[in-house]
């Protein structure tokens, strides 16, 4: 049973109403459904926009013409006309300028196209790696065919698990989201459902396909936050991934100044080792992310290097080394040592320290900072940390006298390649350099870097 509506004030209607005028000129007011149903389930706004609607504006942006847009989608010129002006509507922002002369993207629409732009760019590019259409043309053409059901139908299935669980979570029935999912395999002329004892269930080229998807509907989500706060004031979200060593202390000493700004946003932050993180921010959900870059990353991804900091050989205050001028590696190899995870920066330059030579004990591997500084200040135990990171951990933490350890990591941005951040990131980043230029200053004075 539908929930009871609102009745609104006097002078206003509810969310899902509207007022058109009949033939006598009065006004009756009628049902929007799509918009009702939305404010039912409490969905984005941005999931009510059709992929139809984003691909009638892509092309009357990029053409600068109605009429020429609308012969490249097919489409009579009324109909990409009140398309456009449903859109609109959706999005509370004007996005064309219409003249004589042609339609002109306004300054909303500008933002806007980009992101449309490079979501539909983005599908092509998850269509071609499913191997489906090699042809920039022909990918195209199957981007151009895809619905919000299809693609809807693929993501909830990968969510939940099964068809049966999808099916609840969106409300509709199973028979309906069969149908959907047999839509996109048609459409796409490629195998993403098997049947097993279970039921259908999806591929790991159709999960990889169905995140790609996924991925490229954030740049919607991004575009209606963008349009609706250009200076980045308002409420956002933002999630930032912060790696072990370096990593969470380095946006620990930003927060404040970016929440002074920003004091409504929807800071996330999420920690975890290097692989994690990176499957993480490949998949979407992270943004960026924050801590020593990864020497071993793929070309999906792109590094902004903020501080140059070399390891050090860490230990706990007056430790027995520290009482020496210099320390060779047979010593170092008597005391049991705090390896990095297996594939971590740390746990290499561990590996190359010592290769060659008789490695140390090394019964605990961890990346937990916390962790690694109660092992370290209870025993004699040593462990491998960046000037950055060691500085930040008082007096209870020193670097034994050892020569300087190369290749000398960088702590940094990874984000995924290609990617548009919003005025919210841009702040975000703008603030990490700013404090990475005076912690590089303080270091080259003299000051807190070691």
């Amino acid at each position: 049973m539908l929930p009871r509506l609102r009745t609104g004030t006097a002078g206003t209607r509810p969310a899902g109403f509207r007022s058109e005028p009949d033939a006598r000129g009065a006004y009756r007011t009628h049902i929007c459904w799509e918009t009702l149903v939305m404010e039912i389930r409490n969905e984005p706004r941005g999931t009510a926009i059709s992929f139809r609607q984003l691909k009638l504006f892509e092309s009357v942006g990029r053409l600068r013409n109605l009429r020429r847009g609308s012969e490249e989608c097919n489409l009579s010129q009324p109909a990409v006309t009140q398309a456009l002006c449903k859109l609109e509507q959706q999005l509370g922002s004007r996005l064309l300028d219409r003249r004589a002369s042609g339609s002109y993207l306004t300054a909303e629409g500008q933002i806007m196209h980009r992101r449309v732009t490079r979501m539909f760019s983005m599908f092509e590019e998850a269509v071609r790696e499913l191997d489906v259409r090699e042809e920039a043309e022909a990918a195209q053409a199957v981007v151009n065919r895809l619905s919000r059901s299809q693609i809807r139908s693929l993501i909830s299935v990968i969510d939940q698990g099964s068809f049966k669980a999808a099916a609840s979570a969106l409300g509709i029935s199973e028979a309906a989201l069969k149908r959907a999912a047999r839509d996109l395999e048609s459409n796409l002329q490629t195998q993403i459902y098997f049947r097993t004892a279970d039921g259908l269930m999806v591929t790991q080229a159709g999960v990889r396909f169905g995140r790609r998807i996924r991925l490229a509907l954030q740049e919607i989500d991004w575009g209606l936050s963008e349009i609706g706060d250009p200076d980045g004031k308002a409420d956002g979200k933002i999630v930032i991934g912060a790696l072990p060593f370096g990593g969470n202390m380095l946006i620990a000493s930003v927060l404040e100044g970016f929440l002074a700004r920003h004091p409504s946003v929807d800071l996330q932050i999420t920690s975890c080792g290097a692989s994690e993180m990176m499957r993480r921010l490949r998949e979407g959900d992270v943004d960026l992310v924050i801590g020593l870059i990864q020497e071993t990353s793929a070309d999906d991804f792109s590094h902004q290097m903020l501080i140059e900091t070399p390891y050090k050989i860490a230990a706990r205050r007056h430790h027995p080394l520290t009482r020496l001028q210099a320390v060779g590696l047979e010593t170092l190899a008597h005391f049991d040592w705090v390896v990095g995870d297996e594939g971590s920066n740390r746990r290499a330059c561990f590996d190359m320290l010592f290769a060659g030579h008789d490695k140390p004990a090394t019964p605990i591997a961890t990346s937990a900072t916390n962790v690694i500084r109660h092992l370290l200040c209870g025993s004699d135990r040593l462990t491998l940390m960046t000037s950055y990171e060691l500085s930040h951990h008082g007096q209870a933490l020193v670097s034994v006298p050892f020569a300087a350890l190369s290749p000398a990591p960088a702590l940094g941005i990874t984000s995924r390649a290609g990617w548009m951040p919003t005025q919210l990131h841009e702040d975000f980043i703008a603030l990490l350099r700013s404090h990475a230029m005076l912690s590089t200053f303080s270091s080259t004075d003299g000051g807190c870097l070691q």
